[in-house]
């Protein structure tokens, strides 16, 4: 396997254009922290970019940071949580799933097109994507978007470079949007709800005032990945909840709890928690930051 170590745009068009010049495919990894995700390449030929790992501006007041492509997104989400920010698109881990070490960049975020639960409020990974420089299969770089909300008039090209996992292009540096990182946050776990409680238990939560990050029923102690693990576990529902506490979101205000039965005990009990109340009913509740 030849690897190619890449310092700057100018390495990547040149090494895009020997690789057409030799008929040779080119695999593109960062930290290679997703190569176990569909069918191996065949190619003998890697186009290493985690050397470009700079953050080439980032401007916190503006909500906006630009870097560069093979940048590690753990110290990206370090350097953002340092000012109160975040990826409102929640970037996966995928390292649990793979059995691989967390070390994806960002290139592979975007070029992936992964995000988490919140994708159905927040978007995914491409709608935060402002602005790319980038290769294309002809050796040539070329920029998309910019570095604004509201920075396209025509086709967003750079909308179409996020989940191509490199197909359509190299990319060398992207511009994202982040968003002000809630007060606090808190996963709530409730065991021993069969399908319908749950079902209730989560409308329950999704109906609140509380922006709530993820929901979801399944056995085991894996269920938060929607794995399986096997029959001897009980049955467990996981909710996740952002933001500030009830007060700074309206007042002390009661969730809309199931009509009756142990769905409502239960979902009562999980939001009088949350709200910083003292819980009047038990149970195996797990609470966790």
């Amino acid at each position: 396997m030849d690897t190619l170590k890449i310092r700057d745009a100018k390495d990547v068009e040149q090494a895009v254009r020997a690789a057409i010049a030799s008929e040779q495919p080119l695999e593109i990894i960062g930290h290679g922290s997703k190569r176990l995700i569909g069918q191996p390449m065949a190619t003998n030929a890697l186009l290493d970019l985690s050397a470009l790992n700079g953050v080439t501006s980032y401007e916190p007041t503006e909500l906006i940071i630009t870097v560069q492509a093979g940048a590690p997104l753990a110290d990206i989400k370090s350097l953002i949580d340092s000012k109160n920010q975040q990826f409102a698109f929640e970037p996966i881990d995928t390292s649990p799933l793979l059995g691989t070490p967390n070390l994806g960049t960002i290139g592979g975020m975007v070029g992936a097109g992964l995000a988490g639960p919140r994708r159905i409020k927040a978007g995914g990974a491409r709608d935060h994507l402002l602005g790319a420089q980038a290769v294309s299969g002809f050796g040539d770089s070329f920029k998309a978007g910019g570095r604004v909300v509201k920075n396209v008039t025509g086709y967003d090209l750079c909308k179409l470079l996020a989940g191509s996992w490199g197909t359509l292009a190299v990319m060398t540096e992207v511009t994202l949007k982040v968003m002000p990182r809630p007060e606090s946050e808190r996963t709530l776990v409730l065991r021993g709800l069969d399908d319908v409680a749950a079902n209730r238990a989560m409308t329950a939560a999704l109906g609140s005032p509380f922006d709530v990050s993820g929901a979801a029923h399944g056995r085991g102690a894996r269920a938060e990945f929607g794995i399986s693990s096997g029959n001897e576990r009980p049955w467990r529902s996981r909710i996740a909840a952002r933001g500030g506490h009830a007060a700074a979101v309206g007042g002390h205000h009661r969730v809309g709890c199931p009509s009756r039965g142990g769905a409502r005990q239960a979902a009562c009990a999980v939001w009088d928690r949350a709200d910083g109340r003292r819980c009047r009913l038990s149970g195996d509740l797990e609470f966790g930051s």
